[in-house]
């Protein structure tokens, strides 16, 4: 059972351009299940049913596990069966016509332009990582690109001079995505005082090392992030996505069209875009009235007077 599950990672590596986390979290759950299925005396695909899928479905709630969990292997199960049948390694999806997990989407976390100034401005710009903090907030809240995205990107993946960065979103797609004067600024400090003192072999490449001269890794992130929101005394408890979820929803509150925003955040289905929309919408009315030719007060002034256009005198 565990060679299908080990071509099958190798197929979807080869043909979706995944991660390597999502790689390791395809193995994972693929093993976990695996184990469940051995522990239950069954060796073969084939003998998988569409009820069994539901026992394992509820033993991992039994478990604890979060509902975002469960939707993570129910989505990593039913692409490996597609692929098993595909292959021949089994007659029948037992996935078919079966109905998904479905997880009640909670609207993203936003910070207030003002909290998330304030965040900006904890990091110790006087030390090597204090300098490489802010540069690394800075950038992320400047581009709205993903933690993988931000901690994979060496240093020949930003220009400072002309102001944007190249990275490798999902699949493997790269985008260019600008940013501001304030941003390059604290790059160019970072790469000129701060970084410097990081790295320890001038062949690393890593725009963002930790203390070790490593790269970054995503829980180094996490903390980091986590450490300042605490000092700034901003009472969410915000996570890596959070200035993500921010920049996209500031750039909307400010006029920006929604397919650019789609396009800097690597979005695919314009239909992902929806939840920042959603937490903009209050201020559409200001929008509106500030771009619309006709928002305006009217200029005949009995139309402008009256209380009730509808109503007759």
């Amino acid at each position: 059972m565990e060679q299908f599950a080990a071509s099958f990672i190798s197929f979807a590596a080869e043909h979706r351009g995944l991660s390597s986390a999502t790689r390791e979290s395809y193995a994972r759950d693929l093993r976990q299940y695996i184990a469940y299925l051995q522990e239950r005396q069954i060796y073969d695909f084939r003998e998988v049913t569409r009820a069994g899928i539901l026992l394992y479905f509820s033993a991992l709630k039994e478990k604890g596990k979060a509902p975002a969990t469960v939707i993570r292997v129910s989505v990593t199960l039913r692409s490996f069966f597609q692929y098993l049948q595909r292959e021949r390694v089994i007659e029948q999806d037992p996935f078919l016509m079966l109905d998904m997990p479905k997880l009640d989407k909670k609207p993203p976390q936003i910070l207030s332009v003002e909290e998330t100034e304030k965040l900006l401005d904890t990091p110790d710009s006087k030390t090597p990582l204090g300098l490489r903090d802010k540069a690394m907030l800075e950038l992320m809240y400047a581009t709205g690109i993903r933690v993988s995205e931000l901690i994979a990107l060496d240093v020949d993946h930003v220009d400072t001079k002309f102001r944007f960065l190249r990275c490798c979103g999902e699949a493997g797609k790269e985008r260019i995505i600008p940013f501001g004067t304030v941003t390059s600024g604290w790059l160019e400090r970072y790469l000129n005082e701060g970084r410097p003192q990081l790295v320890r072999v001038p062949q690393n490449r890593a725009l963002f090392p930790n203390r070790r001269g490593e790269r970054i890794s995503r829980q180094g992130f996490w903390k980091t992030i986590k450490k300042y929101s605490l000092e700034a005394g901003i009472p969410e408890d915000i996570t890596p996505h959070t200035l993500r979820h921010s920049f996209a929803v500031h750039m909307l509150d400010r006029g920006a069209d929604v397919r650019s925003v789609q396009e800097m955040l690597g979005i695919a289905d314009i239909s992902n875009i929806q939840m920042y929309l959603n937490r903009s919408r209050p201020n559409l009315k200001t929008v509106y009235d500030a771009f619309h030719p006709r928002a305006g007060e009217p200029q005949d002034a009995t139309i402008r007077n009256t209380d009730d256009p509808l109503k007759k005198e």
